[in-house]
């Protein structure tokens, strides 16, 4: 391995830092000099890095941030938008409005009493999905190409046809945190490219000899679709291991985090997976009483699709609650 790429990946491991540092701190005050220190970059340089890695302005990508989080809170929460706008970060609710009107072209009063508008167009996606699978090196579990293909939260014409979708009542559990390493993704769900990002994960787990009984294949999607250009959506596709292990270049090492969730668990096709989630934010959430928490939800691929008919495929979906 050359010098070159040693040096992009040791960066690579610390701006995965970064990030989660920004995930979990929007409602906070978030400096240069904080980034600097747990980054391990200076602080003159630190916006070039930032910038030239991410492809996004450092005051840039937190704002987005911000206010991604704020088109949540106003559509799935009864928050004031004075409390959404502390929530996030902002100390003036004045700031809040005019940045989110600057981005979105829309007020925050507006969004909310609008509920059928979407900030983003409806993405257009391949009709024909790709269902080519990879065999895990490992254990010989197979992984289909992209189990998000047509949904996650897409304005998708299949869910608009199926008013009348049935979705059993989920379980709600209090899970414990779980380890995993992940590769995060950038770019439309549909166009994800899981096979590469699985096998370069089972690689990593044989080479590090981190195999054991009970790894779990995730995936967990951090922007709407809705609300987030497509090229920004982000996604981390992991592996729930039981061993430690290390960060190494783009393969990061995280905690999906434990606490109260509904479990939805679902059998059928990948690509109906948008009736799913229509279901569950425009019926079960509202009727259910339950407020959504501040993490990200995830999927959890149960069948092997090279072994499975797609009307048997099984995914389980975790929504975190309060």
């Amino acid at each position: 391995m050359n010098t070159k790429q040693t040096t992009q990946e040791e960066y690579l491991k610390r701006l995965n830092i970064v990030i989660e540092h920004i995930n979990r701190n929007l409602g906070e005050s978030i400096d240069l000099k904080t980034l600097s220190e747990i980054s391990n970059f200076s602080e003159y340089h630190f916006h070039r890095i930032f910038k030239a890695f991410i492809r996004e302005p450092l005051g840039t990508y937190i704002t987005r941030l911000r206010l991604e989080r704020a088109a949540h809170e106003l559509r799935y929460s009864e928050m004031t938008i004075e409390e959404i706008a502390y929530k996030v970060g902002y100390e003036v609710p004045s700031s809040l409005s005019k940045s989110f009107k600057q981005l979105y072209g829309i007020s925050p009063k507006e969004y909310r009493a609008d509920k059928n508008f979407f900030i983003m167009k409806k993405i257009e996606t391949n009709p024909v999905a790709n269902h080519s699978v990879i065999n895990n090196p490992v254990a010989n579990h197979s992984v289909i190409n992209n189990p998000v293909a047509n949904h996650s939260l897409i304005n998708n014409p299949v869910a608009n046809q199926n008013s009348d979708f049935k979705l059993k009542a989920p379980k709600i559990c209090e899970l414990d945190s779980k380890r995993a390493i992940y590769i995060r993704l950038n770019g439309a769900y549909n166009n994800l490219d899981f096979p590469g990002t699985f096998a370069k994960l089972w690689s990593y787990v044989k080479e590090r000899k981190l195999f054991s009984a009970g790894i779990e294949h995730i995936g967990i999607y951090h922007n709407d679709p809705k609300v987030t250009e497509v090229e920004k959506l982000r996604s981390d596709v992991c592996l729930v291991i039981c061993k430690p292990a290390e960060p190494h270049g783009e393969i990061g090492v995280k905690d999906i985090a434990g606490g109260k969730y509904a479990i939805f668990s679902y059998q059928g096709p990948y690509n109906n997976l948008g009736v799913v989630y229509d279901t569950i934010f425009s019926k079960w959430l509202p009727e259910s009483g339950e407020q959504l928490r501040d993490e990200p939800l995830f999927e959890k691929y149960i069948s092997d699709p090279s072994r499975t008919e797609p009307v048997k495929l099984k995914t389980e979906i975790y929504v975190p609650l309060k």
